[in-house]
């Protein structure tokens, strides 16, 4: 086994989504808190990284310099504009011929390749064969699994295949959970292959912040029991789910939905969900607060009396991380990290089936929590104080150093 230098040179391949993209819509969401995140932490401790993507390419410089040692790459592969993530894969030769000559160029040797996502992983297999260095991968969700909890999400047969043919022929392969650690056993990787690193939250920014005053700033009633949601809309989401468990409600004084999030009110499924939202009767109490500033969301999330997380399939859930870092309780579906990070009846609860009637039951437990003053914010932050990006990326760094090749 060969040993990895003390200070790094990392590759970290982002094809589909920016890690300076808008996050809640289609493309953006945890994946690219994660590639920051870690990024700015391995640039604080000298490693060099550069970041390739291909999302946003004619929006932006061809290099970023986003933090210390970490710079952002746009490959174009010849086109113009950001190709959609359908399309990328055809791409993908040209772009590998991009991202060779940029190395020629700035005359680097990498020592590592981190894919992010199957197609990144495609590319990173392109890179791996030239540049004879090791690969890793994380998936972030794992498409066979996608597809058999979520089958309207539609996810392509040539994901599935080249994921399972991927997760044999990389180096080593990152998740953020055992849950995603046992659900790669379907590709029948073997299991000292896969390493388990948690994700983090930036407890800087993630922190209580005075209640009334996060509502006034943001233009919501004191008087409103304020149900969140934040992320993408998409089917996996579970946001039909979301609002039946809100229409099943509104005899809490006050109820307010609050979503965060989505690609904009064009969108098909942003019109599904008022649709539904009139059906049920509750377009009143739903507010489609549309996508926010990173910045912003702790001002949401101190705002809200509790985030819902209806989900189908998360590899981790970051936006319960991020609530409960701001004092907020969370009510969740059993995905991701949420059974190890949520604390039934202390931080929230952990929804034992999909019924909207049971998540209702949840939520509502939540609300006569708060009429008996029996949630600490400060208790509720500091349950998950060992969830930090410092940890994951000494857990990542150590990954890196002795991934066999």
């Amino acid at each position: 086994m060969e040993c990895r230098p003390m200070v790094l040179n990392i590759a970290m391949l982002s094809i589909h989504s920016s890690p300076i993209g808008d996050l809640g819509t289609q493309d953006t969401g945890g994946m690219s808190v994660y590639v920051r995140e870690l990024s700015k932490e391995f640039g604080r401790r000298g490693h060099c990284i550069d970041i390739f993507t291909q999302h946003n390419s004619g929006r932006h410089q061809r290099v970023v310099d986003l933090y210390d040692n970490v710079r952002l790459i746009h490959l174009s592969g010849g086109n113009r504009g950001t190709v959609s993530k359908r399309s990328l894969y055809a791409y993908l030769p040209q772009l590998f011929r991009d991202l060779d000559s940029f190395k020629i160029k700035e005359n680097i040797e990498y020592d590592i390749l981190h894919s992010h996502y199957w197609l990144s992983g495609v590319l990173g297999a392109m890179a791996r064969s030239a540049w004879d260095i090791p690969h890793l991968l994380t998936y972030h969700t794992i498409g066979a699994v996608k597809q058999q909890i979520c089958p309207s999400e539609n996810e392509p047969e040539l994901r599935l295949t080249s994921e399972q043919k991927l997760a044999k022929d990389c180096d080593g392969l990152v998740v953020a959970t055992q849950k995603e650690k046992e659900y790669l056993s379907r590709y029948d990787v073997p299991v000292d292959k896969i390493t388990v690193i948690p994700c983090g939250v930036d407890f800087h920014r993630f922190k209580p912040l005075d209640k009334p005053s996060a509502r006034r700033q943001l233009g919501y009633s004191g008087d409103d029991f304020m149900v969140l949601y934040v992320g993408r809309y998409a089917p996996v989401k579970g946001l039909h789910r979301l609002l039946e468990t809100v229409g099943r409600l509104t005899h809490l004084p006050g109820l307010r939905l609050v979503m965060v999030g989505g690609d904009g009110p064009h969108t098909p499924m942003f019109r599904q969900l008022q649709s539904k939202a009139a059906a049920l009767n509750i377009q009143n109490r739903v507010t489609f607060a549309g996508r926010v500033e990173q910045k912003t969301l702790p001002q949401y999330y101190s705002a809200a009396d509790v985030l819902a997380v209806p989900s189908d399939y998360e590899s981790f859930g970051l936006v319960a991380l991020e609530a409960l870092a701001c004092g907020t309780p969370v009510v969740t579906t059993p995905v991701g990290a949420m059974e190890k990070i949520v604390k039934d009846g202390v931080t929230g609860y952990v929804a034992t089936d999909s019924d909207p009637k049971h998540f209702a039951r949840l939520i509502e437990a939540v609300w006569l929590k708060q009429q008996e003053n029996s949630l600490s914010p400060s208790k509720i932050r500091d349950s998950v104080t060992e969830f930090t990006w410092t940890r994951s990326a000494s857990l990542l760094l150590e990954a890196y150093r002795s991934v066999p090749y």
